[in-house]
């Protein structure tokens, strides 16, 4: 087991995927002292074998580092509510401002992991961590904390790492999406989903070996439109999902814009 490589207090503001998965990968390195949500609470803090409360009124004040992760959208609402001056303050958005904290304290920092948090999310090295901060004593140690966890620390304003954010939705939500739509089409015209293992490795392999524009195939890359207009017509019929159409319209209008592929 790795060994307390820090003698400052941490309180976990939150207790959903992110707060839990960063938590108990800084539980043998970190002195985390109590988590703080207004549910599950106690859940996470049995895990770290550390107090809890689910009133933020009686969130410890002799922490020295308080993480708030919890939903992007929560995170105003949840500075409003806190007062904690001389103590170091850190979110974890990716497109929440650095400056929402500073009501909360003038020592304030994001430490934002671009990872795919799920309920047995696990971190693993090489994980990017995007870091921003108030001072540069906040940053040092916001960059510590990130050392520790193996990631890779990038250093970007509100702003750049908002953009960041956004294209990660691009690579990994909306894809992710997609294949869930799949999963549904083939449930219901009682298709194995499994027969596309082969085809989502070569689509994943080909994006990581060269770029994307010249790995797209397709119909709409061959702007071939009638066969377009045959999936449009099947799924047309899909009245339980009537978005479908409109997504596959809307991807193959972008993508015979961008060019797709020039053969004949």
């Amino acid at each position: 087991m790795s060994k307390v490589v820090s003698s400052e207090k941490i309180v976990f503001i939150g207790a959903g995927k992110v707060a839990t998965t960063l938590a108990l990968a800084l539980k043998s390195k970190r002195k985390i002292i109590q988590v703080y949500s207004p549910h599950n609470a106690k859940e996470l803090a049995d895990k770290l074998k550390c107090s809890y409360t689910n009133d933020i009124k009686k969130i410890n004040p002799d922490a020295d580092i308080y993480i708030i992760a919890v939903k992007d959208d929560a995170i105003e609402e949840v500075c409003k509510k806190l007062k904690l001056p001389d103590k170091i303050v850190i979110h974890t958005s990716g497109s929440t401002p650095l400056n929402v904290l500073k009501t909360v304290t003038g020592k304030v920092g994001v430490l934002w992991p671009m990872y795919s948090f799920t309920t047995k999310s696990i971190l693993t090295p090489g994980v990017p961590y995007f870091i921003e901060a108030s001072d540069k004593r906040t940053e040092n140690i916001i960059t510590a904390i990130a050392k520790e966890l193996k990631g890779k620390t990038y250093h970007l304003n509100s702003e750049k790492r908002t953009m960041v954010h956004m294209t990660a939705v691009f690579v990994n939500n909306f894809p992710n999406h997609l294949f869930t739509i799949a999963e549904v089409i083939c449930k219901d015209a009682g298709i194995p989903f499994s027969l596309f293992t082969p085809l989502v490795k070569a689509t994943f392999e080909n994006v990581l070996k060269q770029s994307s524009a010249v790995s797209q195939t397709g119909p709409a890359s061959r702007n071939e439109k009638k066969i377009i207009n045959r999936h449009l017509e099947l799924l047309s019929k899909n009245k339980a999902h009537p978005v479908y159409k409109e997504i596959y319209e809307t991807l193959t209008k972008s993508i015979i814009q961008t060019g797709g592929e020039k053969e004949l």
